[in-house]
C-alpha cells in the first residue's frame, strides 16, 4: 500500500527532475557561440586567480583568520580548496568538460569571497573586487544552467558519437 509520504516524495522527485531536464534542454538550445568565448575567458581568469592564491596562500589564510574564529586547520583547508577549485574548475571550463561540475565546485568559493569582501572596510572603494566577484558568480550560475556550448570538448565527443551511431544505422 502506498502511503501519502511515498506519494509526496514520488511527486516531488518527478517535478524536480522534470524541471532540471527542461532547464538543461533550454540551456542546450539557447547557447550562443560568443558565450563559449566568455566561458573560456572565465576559465582562464579562474586558473590565474587560483595560481595567484597559491602564490599568496598566507595572505588568503590571514584574511580568513582575521574575520572569522575557526581553527587553523579550517583556514588551511579552505585555502587549499579555493586553489584547487579555481585551478581545476578553470581548466574544466576552458575545455568545456564537466562544465556544470566546475561551476558547482566554484560557487561556494565565490559565496565565501563575497562574504569576506563585504566584511572588509574597503568594500566601497572604487576598485573593490566585490563587483568582479559578483560578476564571476553570476557567470558561473549562467554556465551551471546553460552547460558547455558548441565550442567544447564534450560537444565534439557527442557529435562524434552521434555520427558513429548514424553510420551504424545506415550500414547495418
Amino acid at each position: 500500500m502506498v502511503t501519502l509520504y511515498q506519494l509526496f516524495i514520488y511527486h516531488l522527485k518527478s517535478c524536480y527532475m522534470n524541471f532540471l531536464q527542461r532547464l538543461e534542454n533550454w540551456g542546450d538550445r539557447h547557447h550562443p557561440v560568443w558565450m563559449d568565448i566568455v566561458r573560456i575567458a572565465l576559465g582562464i581568469f579562474l586558473v590565474y586567480k587560483g595560481i595567484d592564491f597559491l602564490n599568496h596562500m598566507s595572505d588568503l589564510i590571514g584574511l580568513m583568520a582575521g574575520q572569522t574564529s575557526f581553527g587553523d586547520f579550517t583556514y588551511v583547508l579552505a585555502g587549499h580548496y579555493t586553489v584547487f577549485a579555481h585551478i581545476l574548475g578553470g581548466i574544466l571550463l576552458v575545455f568545456g568538460v564537466l562544465t556544470r561540475f566546475a561551476c558547482i565546485i566554484q560557487i561556494p568559493v565565490l559565496l565565501g569571497a563575497i562574504f569576506f569582501i563585504s566584511n572588509n572596510k574597503e568594500m566601497l572603494r572604487p576598485y573593490s573586487e566585490l563587483f568582479l566577484t559578483i560578476l564571476v558568480l553570476l557567470l558561473l550560475v549562467y554556465f551551471l544552467i546553460a552547460g558547455n556550448g558548441p565550442l567544447s570538448v564534450s560537444m565534439k565527443e557527442e557529435d562524434k558519437a552521434s555520427r558513429r551511431n548514424r553510420l551504424r544505422k545506415e550500414n547495418g
